[in-house]
C-alpha cells in the first residue's frame, strides 16, 4: 500500500513549502480552535494517564511526545492511555500525529460513561520512519466519554509506538483551510511529474501567476495547488485525498477553487470508499480564470468515504488548479436533494406476516409461512430457532410441480443495494432451479438473474449476500421451480434484509461492534478456564460425532462457532469460556447469544456472572438436556455495577452425543426487548410444520 509513502510526501511538503514558524495571528487562530482533550505534550500529559495494569506510557524528556516502548516492560505487552472526561456536544475531529516502529499497532477507542465496552474508532499497523497523521471523526453526543489509546509495541525489543499530538477541533475531518502544518491529514498521491503542493508563503516568487489564498487573501495564507509545468505525458494525473471518514456522513461539501485552464486540464471531484471504488460527484461546467469560485455539492453515502480532488493535464502548458477552504455541513446544499432512502422496507423475518412480500394470485400460494417447535427432526427458523419462516414444498400444493415467485417491494433507481438472506434446502437430489434471485423492473420484466443456489450443505441455514444496482426502479424476486414431486425437496427462506452500499463494506468500517463475537476470525478475547477438564473448540462444519452438535454455524452456515467435544470427556466434566473483563454499568444489560444442544446425551449449558474480587459466581441462565437440532436464541438480562466476566460453562452428559455449541454473542445496552424467547417449550417428537 502507498499510505506511508504518501504521508512521507506530505511531511516533505511541510518542510519545504510551509514555514514552520507561524505568525502570531495563526497561532491565535489555532489556539481558539482546540477543544478539550487536545494535547501537544509540551508541558505534561494534559490529563492523559497510563492504565497501571498495563505497560506504561512515558513522556519524552524534552516534553515533545509520549511513547510506549517494549524496552520499558517486556516485548508483547500493550499500553493503555486513558484520556480525560469529554462532553463534546458538536461534531468534532481528532488530528492525531503518531509513529509506529517495528511490528506494533495503535488503536483508538471511545469509552462512554456507564457502559461496559470501548468502541473502536480507528487503528493503524503501518510502521514509519517519520510522523504520520490520522484524522478521526467524533460524532456529536450528549453523553460523557473518554478517548482511549491502546498501543502494542511489538514482540521484539526496541520497538515503540509514540504520539506527538492529539488535537481535537470542531467540525468534520474532511474540512480544511490548509493553514495547519499537518494539512488536516490530506494526502497527495505521489506522481513523479505532477503533484499537489502547498501554495502561498512569506517567500513568494514575483514571477509566479499563482494566487493569494482564499482564507486570508494575502501572501501569508496557504492553499493547495497543482501545476502542469513538469507534466511529461498526456493525461498526467494528480490526486489530493481527504482522510477516510470513520463514520457515514451526508450533507453539503463546499470548497473554493481557482483554475488557469491555459491549454488544457481536467478537474474533477470524486468520493472513494474503502473498497477503492470511485464515484464522480462534481466537475466544472464553466471555466473561471484568476478568481476563487465557490462550489457546493451534495454527498450521500451509506458508508465511510474519502473525497478525492483530481486534476489531469494534457501537456506542460496545462495551467494550474488551486483549492482552498474545504468545509462540510450536515444540511444538504439544495432543498431539492432527497434524504437517504431507507431500504429497510424490504426487510422481513416473517415472524408476524409476509411484510411487503407477496405472490401473484395466478401462481397460488407456493410460499407458505410456517414454524417448527424446537425438536430433533426439523430445523426451525433462522431468527430464533422457534419462530416463523417461508417454505416452498410440493406437499403443500395440489399440483405435481410449481413455479413459485416471491415479489419484494419496489426500490428506487441508481442506488447500490446489498441484499442479504438465509436459505436452507432439505431432501433435494438435484438443486437446479431450487432457488434463484432475479431483479425485475417496474413492468414486472426480469432484468437479471443475480444469484442461484449451488451445491450447499443440506439442512443448514446458509447466508447469501448479493450486490446490485440498476438505472430503473426494481424489485427483488425469489424464484423456486419444481418440475415434479420426485425431483423436489423443501426450500426455506428467512431473514431478508436490504441495505445501501456494498455488502463488503461495514457501515462503521469495522467487522463487529464491541461486545459482539461470531468467532469468524478468532475467539474475540474469550479465554479458557485453565482449571477445567476440557476446552471449548473453535470449529466450522459439522461436529465429528454423528447425531449431535450443529451442522454449521449460525452466522453464515459455513463459518465458525465454539463447542465442547464430548468424545474425550467423561460424564460430568466441564469446559468454561470466559469473556474479557467487562466494566460495571449503571443500567440493565442484555446478553444475546445462540446455542445448539442436540444429542441424546446432551448435558448442561450454564451462564454465570463472575464479579471481580468475589469467589462465588451468580447463575444467570441454564438449559439441561437435548433442546433442538436448531440454533436457538438465548437472552439474559442482568445488572452489575462492578467489573465482571461472563462465563459460558458446558457440562458433558452421559454419552458421547453430548456436544454443546454457542455462536453470535452480543451485549446490548438496556433491557432485553424479547425476554419471553428465553423460555422455549420443548417438543422433541413433532415432525409437523405449523402452517399459517
Amino acid at each position: 500500500m502507498a499510505g506511508p509513502a504518501v504521508l512521507h510526501t506530505l511531511c516533505v511538503l511541510k518542510l519545504f513549502y510551509f514555514p514552520l514558524v507561524f505568525s502570531p495571528v495563526l497561532q491565535s487562530v489555532r489556539a481558539q480552535q482546540l477543544l478539550q482533550g487536545s494535547c501537544r505534550f509540551e508541558q505534561g500529559t494534559c490529563g492523559y494517564n497510563s492504565d497501571p495494569e498495563y505497560l506504561k506510557w512515558v513522556l519524552d524528556e524534552e516534553g515533545d511526545y509520549i511513547t510506549a516502548d517494549s524496552a520499558f516492560g517486556g516485548a508483547g505487552q500493550k499500553a493503555v492511555l486513558i484520556g480525560p472526561d469529554l462532553e463534546l456536544l458538536e461534531w468534532s475531529c481528532i488530528r492525531l500525529v503518531y509513529q509506529i516502529t517495528g511490528s506494533g499497532s495503535l488503536k483508538m477507542y471511545v469509552r462512554p460513561e456507564g457502559e461496559s465496552f470501548d468502541y473502536l474508532l480507528w487503528s493503524a499497523l503501518d510502521p514509519s520512519d517519520s510522523w504520520l497523521i490520522a484524522s478521526i471523526d467524533l460524532r456529536n453526543t450528549t453523553n460523557r466519554y473518554k478517548i482511549i489509546f491502546v498501543a502494542s509495541p511489538g514482540q521484539k525489543p526496541e520497538q515503540s509506538v509514540a504520539i506527538f499530538e492529539i488535537l481535537i477541533v470542531p467540525g468534520y475531518c474532511v474540512e480544511c483551510n490548509f493553514e495547519e502544518h499537518h494539512l488536516c491529514g490530506y494526502m497527495n498521491y505521489w506522481n513523479p511529474n505532477v503533484n499537489w503542493y502547498v501554495g502561498g508563503s512569506t517567500i513568494r516568487d514575483g514571477q509566479s501567476n499563482l494566487p493569494f489564498d482564499h482564507t486570508m487573501n494575502n501572501e501569508r495564507g496557504h492553499y493547495m495547488y497543482v501545476d502542469s509545468v513538469y507534466a511529461k505525458h498526456f493525461q498526467e494525473v494528480a490526486q489530493l485525498t481527504s482522510p477516510m471518514t470513520t463514520t457515514t456522513i451526508s450533507g453539503c461539501l463546499s470548497f473554493y477553487y481557482q483554475r488557469d485552464q491555459a491549454k488544457g486540464n481536467v478537474f474533477s471531484v470524486f468520493t472513494r470508499d474503502r473498497m477503492g471504488h470511485y464515484e464522480e460527484i462534481w466537475k466544472p461546467d464553466i471555466y473561471a480564470k484568476f478568481i476563487w469560485k465557490l462550489v457546493k455539492v451534495d454527498i450521500k453515502a451509506p458508508h465511510p468515504l474519502a473525497v478525492v480532488f483530481e486534476v489531469a493535464f494534457n501537456s506542460a502548458k496545462g495551467g494550474y488548479v488551486a483549492i482552498d477552504d474545504i468545509s462540510f455541513s450536515p444540511e444538504f446544499c439544495s432543498t431539492e436533494t432527497e434524504p437517504f432512502f431507507d431500504p429497510s422496507v424490504a426487510n422481513c423475518d416473517f415472524e408476524e406476516d409476509f411484510c411487503q412480500y407477496y405472490q401473484e394470485q395466478t401462481e397460488g400460494s407456493v410460499w407458505n409461512r410456517v414454524s417448527v417447535k424446537p425438536n430433533v427432526y426439523r430445523v426451525g427458523d433462522h431468527t430464533t430457532g422457534s419462530g416463523s419462516f417461508l417454505l416452498a414444498n410440493t406437499r403443500l400444493i395440489s399440483g405435481p410441480g410449481y413455479v413459485g415467485r416471491l415479489y419484494g417491494p419496489y426500490l428506487p433507481e441508481t442506488l447500490k443495494y446489498c441484499l442479504r438472506f438465509y436459505y436452507a434446502l432439505h431432501g433435494f437430489i438435484k438443486t437446479d432451479n431450487a432457488l434463484a434471485v432475479y431483479i425485475y423492473d417496474e413492468n414486472n420484466v426480469a432484468q437479471e438473474k443475480v444469484w442461484t443456489v449451488s451445491e450447499s450443505p443440506m439442512g443448514s441455514w446458509i447466508q447469501v449476500e448479493v450486490n446490485y444496482q440498476k438505472l430503473m426502479p426494481t424489485k427483488v424476486v425469489f424464484v423456486s421451480i419444481c418440475k415434479n414431486f420426485w425431483d423436489c425437496g423443501l426450500v426455506t427462506l428467512d431473514d431478508i434484509t436490504v441495505s445501501l452500499g456494498d455488502c463488503r463494506i461495514s457501515a462503521d468500517g469495522f467487522p463487529c461492534p464491541p461486545g459482539e463475537c461470531n468467532f469468524e476470525v478468532d475467539n474475540c478475547g474469550y479465554t479458557q478456564d485453565e482449571k477445567d477438564d476440557s476446552n471449548w473448540i473453535r470449529k466450522r462444519g459439522q461436529t465429528p460425532t454423528s447425531y449431535t452438535g450443529p451442522k454449521g454455524d449460525h452466522t453464515t452456515g459455513v463459518g465458525y462457532y465454539m463447542y465442547i467435544e464430548a468424545s474425550p470427556m467423561i460424564s460430568g466434566h466441564s469446559a468454561r469460556l470466559l469473556s474479557n473483563e467487562l466494566r460495571g454499568f449503571l443500567h440493565q444489560q442484555c446478553l444475546v447469544f445462540y446455542y445448539n444442544m442436540y444429542g441424546s446425551g446432551t448435558g448442561l449449558l450454564s451462564i454465570y456472572l463472575k464479579k471481580e474480587g468475589q469467589r462465588d459466581e451468580v447463575l444467570l441462565w441454564r438449559r439441561r438436556g437435548e433442546q433442538s437440532i436448531s440454533w436457538l436464541k438465548g437472552l439474559v438480562e442482568y445488572e452489575c455495577d462492578k467489573n465482571h466476566q461472563i462465563v459460558f460453562e458446558g457440562l458433558r452428559g452421559n454419552s458421547v452425543r453430548s456436544d454443546i455449541a454457542i455462536d453470535d454473542i452480543l451485549f446490548q445496552k438496556g433491557p432485553c426487548k424479547e425476554l419471553g424467547e428465553t423460555s422455549i417449550p420443548y417438543s422433541g417428537f413433532s415432525e409437523n410444520y405449523i402452517d399459517y
